[in-house]
């Protein structure tokens, strides 16, 4: 387990350097003169009670400083590469009860899309993912997910989590 983590943390951080070539490129003045970061805003939302959690959920950005970083392009244009980083904590909250919890959802993902709607996530850190019922490996919920893992999602977003070493957590048992 430990050489996968070590392989993990080696591949994930020779695909974060791949981008400093074009990052000091557009710093030097080109396209993008702050490093081609931009602002990345979460968007809160709500859930009817079975589609998540067995009641209706409120996710609500309460800060928000995630800023986003294309690495390549297809050729129309449309996003290859991206590259997420910065704080995010969300609000959670049980909209029957007023139940509520504040999850960190800051961790830093490299997202590989692919031409025909599938992706790739490769993350470090927390994040959060909604499962529907029969919607990946993960049972049905509001998880908080948290370590060195991926998780694909089919055109169709159907999602698998390939956990290299962390964590996964329900929100939905937070708020019961």
């Amino acid at each position: 387990m430990r050489r996968a983590v070590i392989a993990a943390m080696v591949m994930f951080t020779a695909l974060l350097t791949g981008a400093a070539p074009a990052q000091a490129a557009e710093a030097a003045g080109g396209p993008g003169a702050h490093g081609g970061w931009v602002p990345a805003p979460a968007v809160g939302f709500e859930q009817p009670a079975g589609a998540r959690c067995d009641f209706a959920i409120r996710a609500e950005p309460v800060l928000d400083e995630v800023r986003k970083l294309v690495l390549d392009t297809y050729a129309d244009g449309k996003p290859k590469r991206e590259l997420y980083a910065g704080d995010l904590l969300v609000k959670y909250s049980n909209l029957a009860t007023g139940a509520s919890t504040q999850i960190d959802a800051g961790g830093t993902a490299l997202v590989d899309y692919g031409t025909d709607g599938s992706m790739t996530w490769y993350v470090v850190g927390p994040a959060i993912f909604g499962f529907r019922v029969d919607g990946g490996n993960l049972a049905r919920g509001m998880w908080v997910i948290d370590g060195v893992y991926s998780i694909a999602f089919t055109p169709t977003y159907y999602k698998t989590v390939t956990m290299v070493h962390g964590t996964s957590h329900n929100i939905c048992d937070d708020l019961d």
